[in-house]
């Protein structure tokens, strides 16, 4: 009746944009993202029959609003599934700050997802868990799967989850999955990622981006099967630049890239364009930046870039999510 389960955000290659259906969540198209490490959400569930009412915690404040309601659909659903009818106490801590960009709502709900199907005795494969923590967070379903994973735009829970993607080993030695480093940019900027999505059918750009986005992810699984690391970020960059393409020109007119973001954009460029080193540019719903490049790059890349003025990390590939023992706990 009680289990902690960790998982890692993801970082979008091809991002979703805009909901099909709502209640439960069922994207227009399917979706290619990439898990970073070590950044994680840690949370931890249980069923407590004495209990007066479900607790939701998140980073030790209270949840409330929207947020509430959206750990609640997860939490009701597993309720149905398993048929407990018990209140549950939920908290959940992440390792990285959340709303700016780096993807916490997906390791948030897969961690969630993760430890609620534990708790109630559930048997669920990967796949599985991911329809469950599609219905708080997209992104989710592919945090629980992990590495590189595609969630595929189905019509029910059979249909609409994640797979992990295979990958290869490229020519030149690159391996998607061991010598990937992320430079993570923090450009903290409040962003309304439900907003947007729900008003992404209204830009004129959308179905355009729809047009195109079938052949991008062909694209990109051919390319990540390769190991073909300019072919998968080059990819990544520009699908990036067609997502804010269509944010932008909805009814509120969403731009969420600053100053700084832009600032990185031109760095990224120059290392690329005048010297000769393998690094490119992606964004998600935020001002914050993911600059991917190759092991063995990433201290000239984070130097460089935090001349700037802004924080930075280094990230490497996440794995699935998983569950945690008992010492992990987080009550």
């Amino acid at each position: 009746m009680k289990a902690t389960a960790k998982a890692h955000p993801i970082q979008g290659l091809v991002k979703y944009h805009g909901l099909k259906q709502n209640d439960p969540r069922i994207p227009y198209h399917d979706s290619i993202s990439v898990c970073t490490a070590p950044t994680h959400t840690t949370t931890t569930v249980e069923w407590q029959p004495d209990a007066a009412e479900d607790a939701f915690y998140i980073d030790g404040e209270e949840v409330e609003g929207h947020a509430e309601d959206r750990i609640q659909l997860v939490v009701d659903h597993v309720r149905e599934l398993a048929g407990i009818d018990h209140p549950i106490r939920f908290e959940s801590v992440n390792s990285f700050p959340s709303n700016i960009g780096f993807g916490s709502s997906s390791s948030g709900f897969a961690a969630a997802a993760l430890a609620l199907t534990e708790a109630a005795g559930l048997d669920f494969s990967r796949q599985e868990i991911s329809a469950v923590a599609r219905r708080g967070s997209l992104s989710a379903a592919r945090s629980v799967t992990g590495a590189y994973s595609q969630l595929f735009a189905g019509l029910n829970d059979e249909d609409c989850i994640s797979r992990r993607l295979p990958t290869g080993t490229g020519d030149d030695g690159f391996h998607p999955e061991t010598d990937l480093r992320t430079i993570a940019v923090h450009v903290p900027a409040y962003k309304q990622t439900e907003r947007a999505h729900e008003e992404a059918e209204e830009s004129h750009m959308f179905q355009a981006r729809l047009a195109h986005i079938h052949e991008q992810l062909g694209e990109m699984r051919d390319a990540l099967r390769a190991g073909s690391f300019d072919r998968i970020f080059e990819l990544a960059e520009h699908d990036s630049l067609s997502l804010t393409a269509a944010t932008m020109t909805g009814p509120s007119g969403w731009v969420y890239w600053q100053p700084e973001t832009i600032a990185v954009f031109n760095v990224v460029r120059e290392l690329r364009q005048e010297e000769d080193v393998p690094v490119y540019f992606s964004t998600d719903t935020g001002a914050s930046v993911y600059v991917n490049t190759r092991k063995g790059y990433e201290e000239q890349v984070e130097e460089r870039i935090a001349e700037i003025g802004v924080d930075t990390e280094i990230w490497s590939v996440g794995g699935p999510a998983e569950v945690l023992g008992p010492s992990d706990a987080l009550f």
